[in-house]
């Protein structure tokens, strides 16, 4: 049996009244005026259901899921009527406030959410980036009048679709998308007036990599040179970099010119190598407090990141960075040999490990991320 603190934990968020202006004409539904008078020329609410759409077209066979939510018509009413089981968070006696939004929010990260399911329109949107930013990816079922942002699926049912895969395994891939800020007054009188708001991680159907017998090696290559080229192109001034073992972190200390143990840790900092071939206590000797980022990749076919010939990363040393500083590098071909079986860690220390679980950003090309699921158990 899946352990909770190894579930994928997501959060179900409805901003109940998004899009209610749309039907009766009035061409958005920011405000209680708007909404009130929506409901007084016989609109009816649609965000709910189209919430319930989108979780309805989940498949019956995945993996154990954490379903957090908020109470009520903010994504209880939907989380009930898909059939799912789902902590309630909090309430919001109104409901229908950006700042409930972004209070459901905020607590939905604080509770562990590693996706947001929200559905709304663009005020919603907004909402999120002032509430979540960059923490957590988030993926919008269209219930808005105005939807310019570019965070939502095509209908309910596609992102139902989208979370099914996603939760099965499969490669999907993770942008920065835009969040646009609608002039709702403008927008009413025939002019669109939109600006750029902020971003938000959004995650998009991902596309395999055909496994060809003839030739993929090749292939392979060239997106391990792209991987080491966008980590190059990123490194950060004056920041200790573990290097850990394996061929594909190797080819980035080919492109740096650098001497590399391909079987060991390397500490790099600004362009030159500091320490070789180290051990734990002298990594954490090293780097002391100064900023830090672990460079690791994935062995093939078995899928370990932790536990499996890079020991010197202990738990020490990874509790050192955190997991926001250790970035995983492995190519699309190679994260599909493993047929949407997890990412495994195995550390030592098992309490660890389950922090550890959950969904990650893969580096696998150059400005190419995908979300991928860790875990402690192949057979998830």
């Amino acid at each position: 049996m899946t352990k909770q603190s190894e579930m994928l934990t997501v959060a179900v968020l409805v901003n109940p009244f998004a899009g209610i202006g749309g039907a009766v004409g009035l061409k958005g539904s920011d405000g209680a005026a708007t909404r009130d008078e929506a409901l007084r020329r016989g609109a009816t609410p649609m965000a709910v259901a189209r919430m319930t759409r989108a979780l309805a077209a989940l498949g019956p066979q995945r993996p154990p899921v954490r379903w957090l939510t908020w109470g009520g018509a903010m994504g209880e009413q939907s989380c009930r009527d898909a059939g799912l089981d789902a902590e309630v968070l909090g309430h919001s006696p109104a409901g229908s406030e950006a700042a409930d939004s972004r209070e459901a929010a905020t607590a939905m990260v604080a509770a562990g959410a590693q996706l947001l399911l929200f559905a709304g329109g663009d005020g919603t949107a907004r909402d999120l980036v002032d509430a979540v930013g960059l923490a957590v990816p988030v993926l919008g079922v269209p219930a808005g009048c105005k939807m310019h942002s570019a965070v939502y699926a095509i209908n309910p049912e596609a992102a139902g679709a989208l979370l099914d895969d996603l939760l099965r395994g499969a490669l999907v891939a993770l942008h920065h998308a835009e969040v646009r800020d609608i002039d709702e007054q403008a927008f009413r009188e025939g002019r669109v007036q939109a600006r750029h708001y902020g971003e938000l991680n959004v995650p998009a159907e991902g596309r395999y990599l055909q496994q060809v017998k003839c030739g993929g090696r090749e292939v392979e290559d060239l997106v391990i040179t792209e991987i080491a080229a966008w980590v190059i192109d990123n490194l950060e001034p004056d920041t200790f970099y573990l290097v850990g073992s394996g061929s594909t972190v190797a080819v980035v200390m080919e492109q740096l010119g650098l001497a590399n143990t391909l079987l060991g840790v390397d500490i790099v900092q600004n362009g030159e190598v500091v320490a070789s071939d180290v051990g734990a206590e002298r990594i954490l000797e090293v780097i002391g407090d100064a900023p830090a980022q672990a460079l690791i990749t994935v062995i093939g076919g078995q899928g370990h990141l932790f536990g499996r010939g890079n020991q010197q990363l202990s738990p020490a040393v990874i509790r050192r960075l955190g997991k926001h500083n250790i970035r995983i590098l492995a190519s699309r071909t190679k994260l599909a040999t493993l047929d949407g079986r997890p990412l495994l860690v195995d550390t030592g220390d098992a309490t660890l490990d389950q922090q550890l679980c959950g969904l990650w950003p893969i580096t696998s090309g150059y400005q190419d991320t995908l979300l991928y699921r860790v875990g402690t158990d192949a057979g998830e």
